[in-house]
C-alpha cells in the first residue's frame, strides 16, 4: 500500500494596516507622555530644593545632573534591548528604573543621606529616557512628509502632565507629610506611582512594536501592499523574536560611524545636545535663584508657576514647531531655536529677582529648546538607515544627557561662586558652535526626507 503525505497548508498571516498601527501608537505614546511627564517634572521641580536642604546650595545642581546622567547612561542598555526586541520592552524598563529611583529618593530624604539621594536621582532619570525615546518611536512608521509633526505631537503631549506637575508639587508634598514622609519627598512617591502606571501601559498596549514592523517594511519582508484608503499593510511577525532584528553592527560603534559619515546627522545630534545643555543649565538653577527672594510654601508656589510656564514653552507649541520643521525645513528651525535660546539668556540673565521677567526668559528658553529638539531629532532620525536608527538615537540621547548633566553640575558651582547672570552669559556662549555648524551647507539627508 502506497501512502502519501500532504504538507499542511499554512495560511498567510493577516495583513497589518500600518497607518492604523501608527495612529494607535501615537495615542498610546501621548498618554504615557502625560503620565510620565507628571512624574518627571515633579522631581525636577523639587529635586534641587531637596538637595539644597540636605547638602547645601553648591551641590543643589548635582541632583538635576544625577538625573540627567542616569537618563543618559540608561539609554545604552535600553537601546540594546530595543535593537533586539523593539521599543516596548525598552520603554517599559526605563520607566521601571525611574520608579526604583523614586523609592530611593524617598528613603534618602528620610535618612538624610546625600549620596543615596544622588543614587536615587541617577535611577530616577531613567524615566526621562523613556520620554525621550518615545519621540523616536513616534516616527518609526511615519510618512516622510509628516515626521516632524508626528514627532512633535508626542513631545506636545508632555505639556499636559509637565505643566500641571510643578503646581502639584505642593499638594504632593503636603500629602507626603500627612502620611509621615519627610518634607519634599512626597512628590517622589507620587512620581513612582506614575512611572509604574506608564510602564504597565507600554508593556500591555504597544503591540505590534513599531520599530520591528518598520524594519520588516524596510527589508521588504513581508512587502507592503496598498491598504484601505491608501494605507499600507504588512503581514505581522513576532514582536519579541530576535531573529533578523538582532543582527550585529547596531551598537554605539556603528552609530558613531554612521554619524561621522553624514553631515545632516551631525547637525541633528548637535542641535539636540546644545539646546538641552543651555536649557538644563539655566532651568536647573532658576528654583535656587528664586529661593533668594521667596521662602517656604511661597517658594514652591512661585517655582511651580515659573516652571509650568517654562515647560509650556518647551512642549505646548511643539505641533507648530513640527509643522514648521516639515514646511520650512530642519535647519531653519534649528537656527530659530538658537536665536530663541540667546534671547532667553539675555532676558533671564538681566531679570534679577523680577519674577515676571524670569517667566518671560524661561518661556523663551523652552521655545528655543523645542526648536532644537524637534527639528534636530527629526533631522537625525531621517538621516540614518532604519536598522541602525535606535543606536544613533540612543547615542544622541547619551550625548544630550551628558551635556545637560555637565551643565547642571557646573551651574550650581557658578551660581554659588558668582551669580545667576554669569551663568546665563556662559550658556549663551555655548550656542556658538551649534550656530556655526547650522550655518554651514548641509548635503541632503539619506534616506529621503526634507532636512532643510
Amino acid at each position: 500500500m502506497i501512502s502519501s503525505t500532504t504538507a499542511p497548508v499554512v495560511a498567510d498571516p493577516p495583513p497589518v494596516d500600518t497607518a492604523r498601527v501608527q495612529r494607535r501608537t501615537l495615542r498610546l505614546l501621548a498618554g504615557t507622555q502625560v503620565i510620565g511627564g507628571i512624574g518627571i517634572t515633579i522631581g525636577i521641580a523639587v529635586g534641587g530644593l531637596l538637595a539644597a536642604r540636605l547638602g547645601g546650595v553648591t551641590v543643589s545642581g548635582l541632583a538635576q545632573s544625577a538625573a540627567v546622567v542616569g537618563g543618559a547612561l540608561l539609554a545604552v542598555p535600553v537601546v540594546g534591548i530595543m535593537n533586539r526586541y523593539g521599543r516596548r520592552p525598552g520603554l517599559a524598563l526605563a520607566y521601571l528604573v525611574g520608579a526604583a529611583g523614586g523609592v530611593l529618593v524617598v528613603v534618602a530624604a528620610a535618612r538624610g543621606w546625600v549620596p543615596l539621594l544622588f543614587a536615587g536621582m541617577l535611577l530616577f532619570g531613567g524615566a526621562s529616557t523613556a520620554g525621550l525615546q518615545a519621540r523616536y518611536a513616534a516616527v518609526d512608521l511615519a510618512e516622510p512628509h509628516r515626521r516632524g509633526r508626528q514627532l512633535s505631537l508626542v513631545v506636545w503631549a508632555t505639556t499636559i502632565g509637565a505643566v500641571t506637575a510643578p503646581n502639584l508639587a505642593g499638594l504632593a508634598n503636603q500629602a507626603g507629610i500627612g502620611i509621615g514622609l519627610t518634607p519634599l519627598s512626597g512628590p517622589f512617591a507620587f512620581s513612582t506611582l506614575a512611572f509604574l502606571l506608564a510602564a504597565g501601559l507600554v508593556w500591555l498596549v504597544l503591540r505590534p512594536d513599531p520599530l520591528l514592523l518598520a524594519r520588516r517594511l524596510a527589508a521588504g519582508s513581508p512587502a507592503a501592499v496598498p491598504g484601505p484608503a491608501g494605507a499600507s499593510t504588512a503581514a505581522p511577525g513576532p514582536d519579541a523574536a530576535p531573529g533578523p532584528d538582532a543582527a550585529p553592527g547596531r551598537g554605539l560603534r556603528a552609530a558613531f560611524a554612521v554619524i561621522a559619515d553624514r553631515p545632516a546627522a551631525r547637525l541633528g545630534i548637535a542641535a539636540v545636545a546644545v539646546g538641552h545643555l543651555v536649557m538644563v543649565g539655566v532651568m536647573a538653577m532658576t528654583p535656587v535663584h528664586l529661593g533668594y527672594a521667596h521662602v517656604g510654601d511661597e517658594l514652591l508656589q512661585v517655582v511651580g508657576l515659573v516652571l509650568s510656564l517654562h515647560i509650556a514653552g518647551m512642549y505646548a507649541f511643539a505641533p507648530v514647531v513640527g509643522w514648521l520643521t516639515d514646511r520650512a525645513g530642519r535647519r531653519p528651525v534649528i537656527l530659530g531655536g538658537v536665536g530663541l535660546l540667546l534671547a532667553a539668556c539675555a532676558v533671564a540673565g538681566t531679570a534679577g529677582h523680577d519674577t515676571l521677567r524670569l517667566v518671560i526668559g524661561l518661556v523663551l528658553l523652552g521655545l528655543g529648546w523645542s526648536g532644537t529638539m524637534v527639528a534636530g531629532s527629526t533631522l537625525l532620525s531621517e538621516s540614518v538607515p532604519v536598522d541602525v536608527r535606535p543606536s544613533v538615537q540612543g547615542l544622541s540621547d547619551l550625548v544630550m544627557g551628558l551635556a545637560g548633566a555637565a551643565a547642571g553640575a557646573v551651574s550650581g558651582v557658578i551660581v554659588g561662586l558668582v551669580s545667576f547672570g554669569v551663568l546665563t552669559i556662559l550658556a549663551a556662549v555655548a550656542t556658538v558652535p551649534l550656530l556655526a555648524l547650522a550655518l554651514r551647507p548641509v548635503p541632503a539627508a539619506r534616506p529621503a526626507g526634507r532636512p532643510g
